[in-house]
């Protein structure tokens, strides 16, 4: 009768976890459509926005204005997320926010269109922090690093697969396709978003509250990696997803080369998100791992401005790709290590947040930078911004090793 029971016991073990592994491979769908939708037009923004007529100022301004909307909401949309202990209405509002920008974007030639266009985008990826919460609760949590590194693939992957063909279909199709081909995506995804069940914690007495938000932040790893986060999106914003494009067309480059860059780019990214910083915090530890990463992304990102050809310019990307594919797992794995599970969506929208001050600050100066000493001011930016960063893991890093701060399984979690 025992060996029944436990042979029961174990069928409905496997079959509960069938159905976790189907639930995860239908998140990672809708989270493949939803980046997407959010970076089918990414690789032509700056250069459209400068089509419209706007100065590298105004530029600046619409790539800037995306991380701005995300500290102004993430960790709002985190708390509420944790208060109304629900996730689906804000996956919903991602996806909304996320085909209403592409609308957006269609509505006028005005630069201030794009402006508001790219502010509702930041709205979308507010979001991003209860997707990333909901995919983690999928897994146990000694598994968190597992589930944000498969979660931060398939993020490559979309934002690879959309950056690909940004470039050749508005050279064929016209300016105003990609943003069509966001929004029809996002639709899509927002039909598939309704059948996903809603994914609730346990009620506890020691549920999150607004009081508790002070707590959560003074975690002292937390705001280490944060602060480490915003100048890594700094150089991101300010290179692949900010003036690079630019780069490429000012040396002669179509629009339709400009999927060869973003190739470049997002294979060594995504390779090195899922396997390089396993491997090589295996070799170097968290500090090593860091060090390397946001060394070798100021140097090649110092080398972009002097690039003559869109090979060589391609080169530096495939260098700048990897180097910053080891830098962003890490740090994501290690802003949720050591924070409960009913708190983890405000420990990751404060996060989130904070490094979203990178995502606004890096492009709006670099614009500021390069209206002053052309684009290669803005590459200095971005190439002083990586080096401070090394400079930061190599004092920091060191001090959370001996606290405890690392990541569950090693101390390269992906």
């Amino acid at each position: 009768m025992a060996a029944v029971q436990q042979h029961s016991v174990e069928a409905q073990t496997v079959a509960a976890q069938g159905r976790k592994g189907g639930s995860r491979f239908f998140f990672l769908i809708i989270v493949f459509m939803f980046w997407f939708s959010s970076y089918i037009y990414v690789p032509v923004l700056s250069p459209y926005v400068e089509h419209l007529g706007a100065s590298y100022v105004m530029v600046g301004a619409v790539l800037g204005v995306y991380g701005l909307m995300q500290i102004l909401f993430r960790l709002p949309i985190g708390i509420g997320s944790d208060v109304m202990n629900r996730r689906r209405p804000f996956i919903y509002l991602g996806l909304i926010a996320s085909g209403a920008s592409c609308l957006l974007f269609l509505a006028g030639a005005d630069p201030g269109w794009a402006l508001a266009a790219r502010a509702v985008s930041g709205i979308a990826a507010s979001a991003w922090v209860v997707y990333s919460v909901m995919f983690a609760g999928y897994f146990p949590k000694e598994e968190a690093g597992r589930a944000m590194g498969m979660l931060q693939f398939t993020t490559v992957i979309a934002q690879l697969a959309s950056m690909m063909i940004s470039g050749y279909i508005a050279e064929h199709w016209g300016w105003n396709a990609p943003f069509i081909i966001g929004s029809v995506v996002a639709a899509a995804a927002l039909l598939l978003a309704f059948r996903l069940p809603e994914q609730r914690q346990d009620k506890r007495e020691n549920a999150i509250q607004i009081k508790d938000l002070a707590e959560v932040i003074k975690e002292p790893l937390l705001v280490k990696v944060s602060l480490l986060s915003v100048l890594a999106h700094c150089v991101l914003f300010i290179t692949m997803f900010g003036y690079t494009p630019n780069q490429a067309l000012a040396i002669g480059a179509g629009k339709e080369s400009l999927g060869w860059l973003t190739l470049a780019f997002m294979l060594p990214h995504a390779a090195a998100t899922l396997y390089g910083s396993r491997w090589f915090g295996r070799l170097l530890g968290d500090r090593g791992t860091l060090l390397l990463g946001f060394a070798g992304s100021a140097l090649f990102t110092l080398l972009i401005p002097s690039m003559p050809t869109l090979a060589a310019l391609c080169a530096t990307q495939v260098g700048n790709g990897f180097m910053q594919g080891l830098i962003f797992p890490l740090l994501l794995g290690k802003s949720v290590s050591g924070v409960a599970p009913f708190k983890r969506a405000t420990a990751m929208g404060f996060y989130q947040a904070v490094y979203a001050i990178g995502m606004s600050g890096g492009p709006f100066v670099a614009g500021w930078m390069s209206a002053a000493y052309g684009l290669k001011g803005g590459f200095w930016l971005g190439g002083i911004a990586a080096a401070l960063a090394a400079l930061l893991s190599w004092v920091w890093i060191r001090e959370a090793g001996r606290t405890g701060g690392r990541t569950p399984k090693s101390g390269a979690e992906t």
